[in-house]
């Protein structure tokens, strides 16, 4: 079991700070990034090219075969999680076209057989289609109100996952006929729906959506079931709301709800403290329990831990959203600690590209801190042993599936800190994604089989989240830090933008947009009386 000796450990309560800006003021892009940046729109347009020439309709291209795969019901799936991004980059024609196509869609219905994922759905199609219609509203001035209509659509079929008098909804259901497939779930797939239905519900003006979305959150938030402070158990039970399974990661199956813990506090401003004290909490028992450092490069780790209260030296690209997470909480509380471990989480995750054959990530890896190297399964093998002893990590999984949480980490980073290292750092990944992904049968790009095999081999496949998350840090990485900025944006899980309120100036729980204002008028007050003095 961790404990806080070598961290600070409870930073997160140690004092009641003020918001400040979470993108640091007066920052530019030198001109030596535009050659990325246009790098970055040309491998999009090439990408989707692929897709619209083999895929068009369906959810993913097969860029090595030149076919499709439908892996989200084949609605479309690449096209309405790429509209944000087009919106972003200002392409104008693609996105016409898209928007054409997501407004016909008919989601009653899948295009394929089998059931719907309510945690994918939400994410991808009712996320995509809702910030899409909030970027072109305020970017273009132009309010496509059939999004709203079609995102009605598809939540009013996903409703029927919450059953009877549950809290927590089913992960899926058939929409053939409404009927949910009974299993338990996990706290990413019932905490991660909040920010889009609470959106669906201000733009329909149907209250329910967000509160079917809030009952979820709110179980998982205050469930009493947990091993440590904050840290929800990564299963549960839709039946009656507790925990299936008290395992603890950042990982894949928990990761989004701690993610939107902090990002819907920021979008509602604090309108009910709860999401931030549980956000500081699960940071304040991860710095005590899960953080160490490895052995060999001080690289600093968050871990899993399993039941039996034993950490597990492990990492994921999945996992290394953390980094920015704890950035954009960080300092939405001005804690200098948190932001500190932010960017050192995001460093170690850099440094997991910077390691292998093409310096691009692997899916899966593990380390060797002063306290051990347990992972739950067998210990590294002497290959393993000796790649760790060079780079501070080794590889548990080779595959790369076009993943963006750490060039997602490295955006934060960079936005919060001005350090232009994070511009090197996207720059290089841009030309490996050129180098080793681009199929140049079809101008696609791919999965890799093992990043530590250069070249690699292809996996045939580019799932939709590389149009809607991958391209779009990168390109707002190098993009003018006042296009999309953040201190006015909240990104969902899968990248679509949302517009929030202006920031609070303080998120410490307590503090809400309606005390905010009142204090707000009582110093404008003040410094009123004082002028009138002199």
């Amino acid at each position: 079991m961790r404990h806080s000796r070598n961290f600070a450990g409870l930073v997160v309560f140690a004092t009641l700070a003020t918001a400040r800006d979470v993108q640091k003021a007066g920052l530019t892009v030198p001109a030596e990034y535009a050659e990325s940046k246009e790098s970055v729109v040309r491998i999009f347009t090439d990408a989707f090219a692929a897709y619209e020439k083999y895929a068009w309709g369906h959810d993913d291209v097969k860029p090595v075969s030149g076919s499709f795969l439908d892996s989200r019901n084949g609605w479309g799936a690449s096209i309405v999680d790429a509209m944000s991004t087009m919106l972003v980059m200002d392409l104008k024609d693609q996105y016409a076209k898209a928007l054409e196509y997501a407004v016909n869609i008919d989601f009653d219905k899948p295009n394929v057989s089998g059931p719907v994922s309510v945690f994918e759905t939400t994410i991808r199609y009712l996320g995509g289609m809702l910030s899409a219609y909030e970027l072109n509203s305020k970017l273009n001035g132009q309010k496509d109100e059939a999004l709203v209509k079609k995102a009605q659509q598809v939540a009013d079929n996903m409703a029927h996952a919450w059953v009877g008098d549950q809290t927590v909804p089913w992960g899926w259901i058939d929409f053939t006929n409404n009927t949910p497939k009974e299993d338990n779930s996990n706290i990413a797939e019932a905490g991660t729906l909040i920010m889009e239905w609470g959106k669906l519900s201000e733009y329909s003006g149907n209250k329910t959506y967000l509160e079917l979305a809030e009952k979820s959150f709110r179980q998982i938030a205050t469930n009493n079931g947990t091993l440590f402070p904050g840290l929800a158990g990564q299963g549960i039970n839709p039946r009656d709301g507790s925990f299936s399974s008290k395992y603890i990661t950042w990982g894949g199956a928990s990761d989004s709800y701690f993610e939107y813990l902090i990002k819907y506090a920021r979008l509602t401003n604090n309108a009910d403290p709860l999401w931030v004290q549980q956000w500081k909490l699960a940071v304040d028992s991860s710095i005590e329990h899960l953080m160490s450092r490895t052995t060999v490069g001080n690289w600093l780790m968050l871990g899993d831990m399993d039941e039996d209260l034993k950490l597990r030296h492990i990492g994921s690209h999945l996992a290394c959203f953390h980094g920015g997470n704890w950035i954009l909480g960080g300092q939405m509380l001005n804690n200098d600690t948190i932001v500190k471990y932010g960017l050192e989480l995001t460093d170690a995750c850099i440094n997991t590209y910077a390691g292998t054959a093409t310096n691009i990530g692997p899916d899966g890896f593990a380390y060797i801190s002063e306290d051990g190297d347990f992972t739950g399964g067998s210990g590294p093998s002497d290959e393993q042993k000796a790649f760790n002893d060079e780079h501070g990590f080794y590889v548990t999984s080779g595959q790369y599936l076009l993943r963006p949480e750490v060039m997602e980490s490295n955006f934060y980073a960079w936005r919060a800190t001005g350090d232009t290292k994070y511009l090197d750092n996207a720059a290089a990944f841009v030309k490996k994604i050129e180098q080793y992904l681009k199929v140049s049968e079809t101008g696609g790009y791919a999965s890799l089989q093992d990043v530590n095999v250069a070249p690699p081999n292809f996996i045939d496949d580019t799932e939709s989240f590389f149009f809607a998350e991958v391209m779009k840090y990168l390109f707002l990485t190098f993009d003018s830090p006042d296009h999309i900025n953040m201190n006015e944006w909240v990104f969902n899980t899968e990248a679509h933008p949302f517009i929030a309120p202006e920031a609070l100036e303080s998120y410490e729980p307590g503090h809400s947009a309606c005390k905010s204002k009142k204090a707000k008028k009582a110093r404008r007050a003040k410094k009123s009386r004082i002028a009138d003095q002199y």
